[in-house]
This record gives structure tokens, C-alpha cells and sequence, in this order.
């Protein structure tokens, strides 16, 4: 089996579009999420939403290959040059050497909703332009990467709700374990713009802390009231460790474990056996003691149930040792299915420059929380070892966990 290391991450969020402008947000507990009126004149019950900045790619890619992308295609683009760049991975490498895709996505919503709404005004399918298609589709992001960029070794696009860009890892994960692939661009994306919000709203699942946005997404405090979405994407190059050396590539951390299950129940409610299975399996993959886990990236969204059942699997999986544990999303949102792939950038960030992100608006736990070790505040501290989980409806579940790479 070989072992697989990360050689290279990028991020384009609501916190920052570069991984120093992400450190600073995480170290200093800053927020990315804002009020966007535009919403509220659409008729959404809640107004709340990460701000994304959308990057101006002219100049760097062509309009043919622009015309094509959806809006967490050019997120995606942002994210993943920053990674090839620091994991000294050029065009012509690229080129020259199979490299895959796997990333994160489970919708493409406003590409659809504007085809649609010039069809019913125009009648017309020539009017649809030619990129339509291609941004529609749920691959969007893996098909334009992967032309853009010129890759030719594993490609497809993971769905699986909100622990897509997990899945991604760890699929990439396994792929190169086993021998399959040398280095794959593993990642997710989100888009964040109102339509594809809008049926999430409709359940009532967001926060309606409207007067206070950079309060609002509340994980595990006792008076959270939903969600806040966000979006983006996160890239990180995996490889093999001997690739790596062979490339003289910087190693940034080493993919150590992933788990995964199934809850089997609710579509959308989720249960405490399925996200402890996940955790468990990952843990005993990785051969580490549980007493090894340093920090604990909690998938927790700041949603009642849901927070409730992680906080319990978490204490059941951990029993008497107790790693720190935060939420990111409480400074970030719910970044949906680019929030795998997100999280185990930020925990790389935070174990390469020793430090835990707070968990911030966290003034009273909740009952099930207190047994944790939730840091409201940033914690200076030696970091080695990072447990991600994420979850997502229809009972999907993943966890990750990465480690400081040791020769």
C-alpha cells in the first residue's frame, strides 16, 4: 500500500481567495457572511448567505473555454490553479504525465433555471448558446477542469450531497493507496447563487438572524437557528509519497484515514450510528489511536438535529479523551458540497501553522455539546493529527483524517 500525501491546496471562499487571506480569517475568527438584499426581493425567507467574490479569469483562459463553465467551474479554476502552483505541477507536466480529477458537486442550478427561462420566452433551442449543456450538467466542474487543464487519468464528478468534496479525498484516496493513479486533483465546488438556494429556504433550513449576519451561523450553541449557505471550491493535489520525492514536491500533510457510511433512514434527518460508523471506520483505517486525534473539524452546521447527533458520536467515539473541536462553518456557512473538500484545506492551514480556528458564537453549549472540547476561541497549540467529518442528506456520510507527514 502506498502512502498518499497532499502536495499542494488552494481556496477560494467567502474567508479569503488565497491561503493567506484564508489563515488570517481562521486565526483571527472572522466571518464571511453577509445580508444580500437581492434575496430578500426574491421572496427567501431567510437573506443570509456567504459572500463570494467570482474570479475574473480573462486572460487567463479563453472565452471558448469560459463560455462553457458554470459558476463553481470558475471557483473551481481559482482554486485548483493556486494548487498545481504549489504543488510545482506545471502545464507541461500536465501534459506529459497521467494526472486525475475527482471532485465534489451536486447541482448546477442556475446554468439550468437560465436555459429554461429562455426557452419559455423564445421558443428557441438555437438560442441556448452553445456552453449551455456544459454548464448544466452535475459534471461540470470535472469536464472543464479536466479539458482546461489537460488531464487524462481518472475523471468523474462525486455526488453525494454535502460530504461530496469529502468523498472526492477519499476516493482519490484509495485510488492511489492502491496503486491506480500517481497524483489526482481531488476537490469540491458549490455555486452560491439564490436559485440554487431557494428550495433549501423553502425547508426552513436557514438562519433567519437576519440583523446580525456574522452571528448567525451558531454551531452547537444552544440558540442556533439554522444554517447559512455558502459556497466556493477547494482543490488539493493527492499523490504518492514516491511521486512526490521524485518531483522534489513540497508535502504539505499526509491523507492517513477515510470512513464512510450510510445512515439508512431519514432522507433528511440524520441519525448518531451512521456518522459514528463513518468516524470509527476512519480511525481504525488510518491505524492510529483515537487518543492520536488532535482536533476534530466537526461537520456541524448550526442546525438543531443536527448538531445534537454529531455531538453525541463524537463523545461516544472519543469517550474519556477529548481533542479540541470547532466548527469552521461558523465563520464560513454551510459551503454545501464544496465543504469536505474546504474543511480539509482549513485543517491543513490550521496544522501547518499550529493553531485551532474557534468555533466562533458559541455562548452556551448546547446540553449534548458539553461533554466537548468546542474552543469559542483560537487555540495556539501543536497540531499533528485532524479529524474531518462531513455529512449530507440522504444519510452520507465521511470522514477524514490527516496527519503531519513523518519520513
Amino acid at each position: 500500500m502506498k502512502r498518499v500525501v497532499v502536495t499542494g491546496i488552494g481556496i477560494h471562499s467567502c474567508i479569503g481567495n488565497s491561503i493567506d487571506k484564508v489563515r488570517n480569517s481562521l486565526f483571527n475568527g472572522k466571518s464571511g457572511i453577509v445580508f444580500d438584499k437581492v434575496r430578500k426581493e426574491m421572496g427567501f425567507r431567510s437573506a443570509l448567505t456567504g459572500k463570494v467574490d467570482m474570479p475574473d479569469l480573462k486572460g487567463k483562459i479563453s472565452r471558448r473555454e469560459r463560455v462553457g463553465m458554470a459558476e463553481e467551474g470558475f471557483y473551481s479554476y481559482a482554486a485548483t490553479e493556486q494548487a498545481f502552483s504549489q504543488a510545482k505541477i506545471d502545464l507541461d507536466f500536465l501534459e506529459k504525465n497521467e494526472v486525475g480529477i475527482l471532485y465534489g458537486n451536486d447541482s448546477s442550478a442556475k446554468a439550468v433555471v437560465e436555459s429554461a427561462e429562455i426557452m419559455r420566452e423564445k421558443k428557441d433551442t438555437m438560442l441556448l448558446g452553445s456552453g449551455a449543456i456544459f454548464q448544466g450538467m452535475n459534471s461540470t466542474v470535472t469536464m472543464n477542469l479536466a479539458t482546461i487543464f489537460k488531464l487524462r487519468g481518472i475523471n468523474f464528478t462525486v455526488s453525494g450531497a454535502c460530504a461530496s468534496g469529502s468523498h472526492a479525498i477519499g476516493i482519490g484516496y484509495f485510488m492511489i493507496k492502491h496503486g491506480f493513479q500517481d497524483i489526482v486533483l481531488c476537490g469540491g465546488a458549490q455555486e452560491v447563487n439564490p436559485e440554487s438556494m431557494a428550495s433549501f429556504d423553502g425547508l426552513s433550513a436557514f438562519s433567519t438572524r437576519e440583523n446580525e449576519p456574522e452571528k448567525a451561523s451558531r454551531p452547537f450553541d444552544i440558540h442556533r437557528d439554522g444554517l447559512v449557505p455558502s459556497g466556493g471550491a477547494a482543490s488539493l493535489i493527492l499523490e504518492s509519497y514516491e511521486s512526490a520525492v521524485k518531483r522534489g514536491a513540497p508535502i504539505l500533510a499526509e491523507v492517513a484515514g477515510y470512513g464512510f457510511s450510510s445512515n439508512g433512514s431519514h432522507i433528511s434527518v440524520p441519525n448518531v450510528d451512521g456518522p459514528l460508523r463513518s468516524l470509527n471506520m476512519a480511525v481504525e483505517q488510518s491505524g492510529l489511536k483515537i487518543t492520536e486525534i488532535d482536533y476534530v473539524n466537526a461537520h456541524a452546521t448550526a442546525t438543531p438535529v443536527g448538531d445534537m447527533n454529531e455531538a453525541k458520536a463524537i463523545d461516544m467515539a472519543f469517550g474519556e479523551h477529548k481533542p479540541y473541536i470547532s466548527s469552521t462553518k461558523s465563520m464560513t456557512g454551510h459551503e454545501c458540497w464544496m465543504a469536505g473538500a474546504s474543511e480539509a484545506v482549513y485543517s491543513i492551514i490550521m496544522m501547518n501553522n499550529g493553531f485551532v480556528a474557534p468555533n466562533i458564537n458559541l455562548t452556551e453549549p448546547g446540553e449534548e455539546a458539553r461533554p466537548l472540547r468546542i474552543t469559542p476561541v483560537t487555540v495556539e497549540t501543536k497540531v499533528d493529527t485532524v479529524l474531518s467529518n462531513s455529512f449530507g442528506f440522504g444519510g452520507t456520510n465521511s470522514t477524514i483524517i490527516l496527519k503531519k507527514f513523518v519520513k
